[in-house]
This record gives C-alpha cells, sequence and structure tokens, in this order.
C-alpha cells in the first residue's frame, strides 16, 4: 500500500476499534497492532477485515490485534501522529491485566522482546553475512580488522542482549528504564565480570558468597532484575520525598539492586533458563520426531492468536548458552509450508484475481519469512489450503527434528537466511524446507479450494425507484439523506470509493438529516456523531456515514437521536447535523451508506444517479 494511503487507513482502524475513548493501549509486532480496548464489543470486526490494507483481525492473548503486514510500523507511526494514545512508548499508566496467568506470562514477554526483535535480525543476518563470507566464499580473513568490525556489528546485540532486555522490560514494567540499564550494566562490568575465571567460581559479597557467572547474552537475568526493581521502585518513591529524588531513588535502587542481583537473581535466572534450554534439547533429542511434528504443525496457530513471540526468548536462549538451536528449523516448516499452501492456491485457482494474489505472498514468505498475508487471506479463507500447511508443516518439522537440525543465529527463516543455518545439518535443513513447501503445494492443488463464495458481482447501475413495492425474494433500502446521488467510486475517499468496506452509494445531502434507511436495530453509534451502524430486519448490515474525515470534528455539529440497541423504523431521524458548521470547518459533507456484508446477498442493485427524498428506494438487495 502506497504510504499517501496510511492516514486515512489510520483513521479507519481507530474509528471501528471503537474510537480513542476505547483505546487503552497500543503496541505492534512485526505485522499486527495489538490493541488494548475497554470493549472489544465495541470494535467492527467485519469492517475492519474489509479495509484495504487490513488482512485480518485476531482477539487472543488478552488483546483485540489488527493484522495489517509489513506496513505495521509505517500505520502505528500514522495513528500516534493524529491520536493521543498510550503505547509502551509513553504513558506509566498501569497496563490492564487480562487472561490467566500463562496468557499474561507470554503477553509480557512478547511485549518485552517484540522491540528487540529488529535489532536482532539485522544482526544475525550480519553474522549470516560473515559466514558466506568466510566459510561459502572464502573472500574474507577472519583475522583482518574488517572482519572484525563486521563481527563487532553482528555480535554487539547478543553480547550486550541484557542491557537491551532491560530497558525494554522497565517499559513494560513501568519503572525508570535507564535505572534498570545501570542495574542490569553492573553484571557486567570489568570490574565484577574481571573476578570470575570460570562460570561458577566463587567470590563474596559482605561475606555472602557469590556464584560468578557469564551474564553476556542471557535473557531472565535482566527480565527478573527489572521486574524486582519495578516493585522496589514503587515502594523507594513512597518514603523518597520529591526534593532529594533525583539522586537518591537511582542511589537506593542501585546499592539494593547490584548485591540483589549478583547474590541471588543472577545465578537463579541463569540456572533456570539453562534448565528451560535442557529440557528443549532434551526433548529434541529424545523424540526430536514428535517435537517437530508438533512445532511444524502447530506453530501456524500460536501465530494466529498471537502468542508465538513468547517462544522467542527459549530460541534466543539456546543461541546464546549452546551456539544453536533446534526450534528454529522446526518454525522453518510451519513458514515454508505456508509458502507452498500460496503457491498451489496459485497452480489451483481460476480466477486471475486469486492467482494474482497468491503469487504475491509467496514472495515476502520465501524471501522474508512473513506469512500473515497467507494465514488471513488465503489458508483460513479456502480452509483446504490451511489443512494442508499443517500436514506439510508437521511432515517437515518431524524429519527435521528427527535429524536434529539446527539453527545458529536467530533469523526469520527465508531463503535470504539460509546462511544462519550453515553447519553439520544444513543439508537437513535445505531438505526439510523443500519437503515442507513441496508437500504443502501439491496437497493444496490436490484438495483445490472453493472460489465460490468470492465476491464478483459489479454494481448495477439502475435508476431511483419511487416505490416500496418489490418481488418476494428482494427487499429494499430508502433513502438515508435527501440530495443528489453519487457513485461511490466518485467518493473523493479511496477507502470507501475502492469498495473494501462493501458496496455503497453516497448523497450530497440538501438538509442536515440522517435518516434510517430500514426497519432495523442500531447496532453502533460513535462518539463523535459522524457515523452510525445498523442491522436490517432482513440481516443487511449497513454503515451509515456522514462526511469526509468529519471524525476529527469530535461530534462538534453533530445531534445524535438514537442509540445503541434502539429498534428503528425506516425514516426515523438518527442524526442532525450542521452541513454549515462541516463546510467551515472544511470537510466534504458527502454522506455515504456501506453494505458492509456485502458478500452475503447474490445481488446488489444501486442507484447511480437522480435526485432523492426519504420517501424513495435507494438500493434493492436479492438473496
Amino acid at each position: 500500500m502506497a504510504k499517501k494511503n496510511y492516514d486515512e487507513l489510520a483513521k479507519q482502524i481507530v474509528i471501528l476499534v471503537g474510537g480513542v475513548d476505547n483505546i487503552n493501549d497500543l503496541t505492534h509486532c512485526v505485522t499486527r497492532l495489538r490493541f488494548k480496548l475497554k470493549d472489544n464489543g465495541k470494535a467492527d470486526q467485519k469492517a475492519l477485515k474489509s479495509l484495504d490494507g487490513v488482512l485480518s483481525v485476531v482477539i487472543g492473548n488478552g488483546q483485540f490485534q489488527v493484522v495489517v503486514g509489513n506496513a505495521v510500523e509505517d500505520i502505528f507511526n500514522t495513528i500516534l501522529q493524529h491520536y493521543q494514545i498510550k503505547t509502551e512508548k509513553g504513558t506509566d499508566a498501569p497496563q490492564e491485566k487480562s487472561g490467566n496467568i500463562f496468557t499474561r506470562a507470554l503477553n509480557t514477554m512478547a511485549a518485552i522482546v517484540n522491540p528487540i526483535v529488529i535489532a536482532l535480525a539485522g544482526a544475525g543476518m550480519i553474522k549470516a553475512l560473515l559466514v558466506i563470507l568466510t566459510t561459502t566464499l572464502g573472500v574474507l580473513d577472519k583475522t583482518g580488522s574488517t572482519y572484525m568490525i563486521l563481527s563487532a556489528a553482528g555480535n554487539s546485540v547478543f553480547y550486550f542482549l541484557p542491557l537491551f532486555l532491560a530497558f525494554s522490560s522497565a517499559k513494560s514494567f513501568k519503572c525508570n528504564p535507564y535505572i534498570s540499564v545501570a542495574i542490569v550494566g553492573a553484571l557486567m562490568e570489568p570490574n565484577f565480570t574481571g573476578l570470575m575465571k570460570n562460570a561458577g567460581d566463587l567470590s563474596s559479597f559482605m561475606g555472602i558468597p557469590v556464584v560468578l557467572m557469564k551474564y553476556s547474552g542471557t535473557l531472565v537475568p535482566a527480565i527478573v532484575a527489572v521486574l524486582v526493581y519495578s516493585k522496589l521502585e514503587k515502594i523507594l518513591k513512597k518514603f523518597i520525598p520529591k526534593s532529594i529524588e533525583l539522586f537518591a531513588l537511582s542511589f537506593a535502587a542501585l546499592v539494593i539492586m547490584v548485591p540483589l542481583s549478583v547474590i541471588v537473581i543472577g545465578p537463579v535466572g541463569v540456572y533456570l533458563a539453562n534448565g528451560i534450554g535442557d529440557f528443549v534439547n532434551l526433548l529434541s533429542t529424545q523424540n526430536g520426531l514428535l517435537t517437530g511434528l508438533v512445532i511444524g504443525g502447530g506453530w501456524t496457530l500460536l501465530v494466529m492468536i498471537g502468542i508465538h513471540w513468547g517462544v522467542a526468548p527459549i530460541m534466543i536462549n539456546n543461541i546464546s548458552n549452546y551456539g544453536y538451536d533446534f526450534i528454529r528449523p522446526m518454525v522453518a516448516a510451519a513458514t515454508f509450508g505456508s509458502a507452498g499452501a500460496a503457491f498451489g492456491v496459485f497452480l489451483k485457482a481460476k480466477k486471475k484475481e486469486t492467482k494474482a494474489f497468491a503469487l504475491s505472498a509467496v514472495i515476502p514468505a520465501l524471501l522474508g519469512g512473513v506469512t500473515e498475508p497467507i494465514v488471513y487471506g488465503i489458508s483460513l479463507k479456502y480452509k483446504k489450503p490451511f489443512i494442508a500447511q499443517i500436514i506439510g508443516g508437521g511432515i517437515a518439522g518431524a524429519f527435521m527434528g528427527a535429524m536434529h537440525t539446527k539453527a545458529f543465529v536467530y533469523v526469520f527463516p527465508a531463503l535470504t537466511t539460509l546462511p544462519a543455518f550453515f553447519g553439520d545439518t544444513f543439508l537437513y535443513y535445505v531438505i526439510g524446507i523443500i519437503l515442507a513447501f513441496a508437500v504443502t503445494a501439491v496437497l493444496t492443488y490436490i484438495l483445490g479450494i472453493d472460489e465460490s463464495g468470492d465476491e464478483t458481482e459489479s454494481e448495477s447501475k439502475v435508476v431511483v425507484t419511487h416505490s416500496s413495492v418489490t418481488p418476494k425474494n428482494e427487499f429494499a433500502i430508502g433513502a438515508f439523506a435527501e440530495g443528489n446521488i453519487i457513485k461511490l467510486e466518485d467518493v473523493n475517499d479511496e477507502v470507501f470509493a475502492s469498495g473494501t468496506m462493501g458496496k455503497g452509494v453516497a448523497i450530497l445531502p440538501d438538509e442536515g438529516i440522517l435518516y434510517a434507511p430500514a426497519d432495523g436495530e442500531i447496532a453502533a453509534v460513535f462518539d463523535t456523531g459522524h457515523a452510525v451502524g445498523m442491522v436490517t430486519d432482513q440481516g443487511t448490515e449497513i454503515l451509515l456515514h456522514i462526511g469526509i474525515n468529519t471524525v476529527e470534528m469530535k461530534g462538534r455539529g453533530f445531534n445524535v437521536l438514537t442509540a445503541m440497541g434502539k429498534r428503528v423504523k425506516r425514516g426515523e431521524v438518527l442524526v442532525e447535523f450542521d452541513i454549515d458548521e462541516i463546510k467551515r470547518a472544511g470537510y466534504d459533507t458527502t454522506t455515504l451508506l456501506l453494505l458492509t456484508n456485502s458478500g452475503e446477498f447474490e445481488n446488489i442493485n444501486i442507484a447511480s444517479s437522480g435526485h432523492v427524498t426519504q420517501k424513495d428506494n435507494l438500493i434493492n438487495v436479492r438473496r
């Protein structure tokens, strides 16, 4: 999507999740906006899914997740430019707890690791590049300064990982990030690390034994230390006067937390992380086939509910501690299985649009490891490709697990990151990803897809009918305002004009009155008064939208006369709006009606021209 479209898309997303007042918090990962909403029921999932640029909507892990693909950071930043919304970058307000303990733990871990992934991925690519230049091509000397400098670039994130985690954890636990970095940084300070000759050596602090450990590249000690500090900080702030807090808070925190970290938190954290890693490696070693089958086949399910990032620390910890990881190759089975599903759809599909989308989705999956467009735009839509990719991913994952295939650098599985898997099991990795892609593609082709549900009909050009009489299998939707009809494609708004939110029509109103176009129930009333959602008695879902970008008027000039859940009759006044006020504010007064569930009906005939009054029929719908 072109960058010029982000402004409107960002606004529509905020509107359709229930507005700014319904948003407690907003963060993002690699492909999805992660909202914490006050009330998920206020969000319009169907309308969100129909937006051009939105791949899907997922509710899980205590979050309302809007999947938008690679443009997520641009859309996230655009939202923050237009709205004052709490994010992990801003407020110190406490986060709302939702879900069970396990879900919250994964959610917290994902929030801590997600911001670091971009640095890890880039550093991992440099390490993979060095493998190619030294081992494969032999054009770079490992003892030369060029290698050393590039090696420093690739190793920095992994070596100083505890500092990255300290900062990220502080944001998540809502405590001072700079004091947190200072506490964890003490574990890597040369005077302290110089005490250790070998891991496990003993030293002392005021007579208390200290087990010396290597903390570079570790995860758990930093996270736990900052978690404990976040609790301590609240206590300290109760006793330290504001007048001396500037130096007293950090002084007390360092004096208490550094000894506590080196005596208790650090060693326990290292042993805990090593224990988890040893357990995972034991599973892979003792029954790699079963482990690979479960991860290769089930990873896509974790991606769908958005908790896959909670597993990332285990993989990162394995690479930091052991120099390799068994899980990442199994994840690659799921990634290449998704790509195979898209390629199978490309081969099987009859419609040009389906073929084009499938082929376009294969490329980011193979080159960047991004599979959400396939999962939501193909696999779940057509169902059978989803079954195929679970089977294909499971088979390939089982093979790589049985052969104890290893990843040596933390990267997104893709063709561009093959060097990260160079080693004694590289051949098994290549066989595994080919197996995942080929098996899934073949199964998808054999199982086939049903394209009959795809919407293909275009809007029919008809004239206004001045009668409420329609055939038995049809029903009419009346005018929602009085004025001149404007075809939807001529509306000065790309999101509406493209029809991605559903078929519809617009009216340039003569007067500031929005009418109910049919009998039904009000499903949503936006706080700003500029939009109303309703469901007719025939099951048609309608979005009525007054003006273009009028959400920014924040209710000025709008008088809402209805309420959510209210039964209304055709012709009933829903909103009064001041046309002159809208024009003075610089906004277009064009008012729209969108059928957000257009695909559920056999045929929709929409008036394309003329002047209408409230009594006229505007749309005929046939089941």
